[in-house]
């Protein structure tokens, strides 16, 4: 009987449970920002993505001004690291023809740090022609 009174006593429980839950929040909170950034990443280059088809869409602008228009966006948000791999190609029928863009990026993993050329993403716009039609 003398040792189970020994075996009850819960002092330093608490700092105990106290570490091991603030580090389990802690690296859930981590993981979701980690999750938020990744998203926030992937919308600011499939925005500059269209903002690129668009402008090379344009009846007076070349596809080159296309692909320097969204590495200029991708460069300004999140770094030039982000835009090293821009495609732009033209697709479609005479009359309904559309400009591709199409970046591949650097997917982040830690901070800003990831794998690249691993997210990959597109976009479409309707050429413009000065004759209507």
């Amino acid at each position: 009987m003398a040792e189970g009174p020994r075996f009850a006593d819960e002092r330093g429980s608490s700092p105990v449970e106290f570490l091991l839950v603030g580090t389990l929040l802690t690296a859930l909170t981590l993981a979701v920002l980690q999750l938020a950034l990744a998203v926030y990443v992937r919308n600011v280059v499939h925005d500059a993505a269209v903002e690129g088809a668009y402008h090379a869409a344009l009846a007076d602008t070349s596809p080159a001004e296309g692909v320097d228009r969204t590495r200029e966006v991708i460069t300004r948000a999140i770094g030039a690291g982000y835009a090293e791999d821009i495609r732009i190609g033209t697709s479609g029928l005479p009359e309904e023809e559309t400009v591709d863009v199409r970046v591949r990026s650097t997917f982040p993993l830690l901070g800003l740090i990831g794998i690249p050329f691993t997210m990959e993403v597109e976009a479409h716009a309707p050429v413009e022609t000065f004759g209507g039609r």
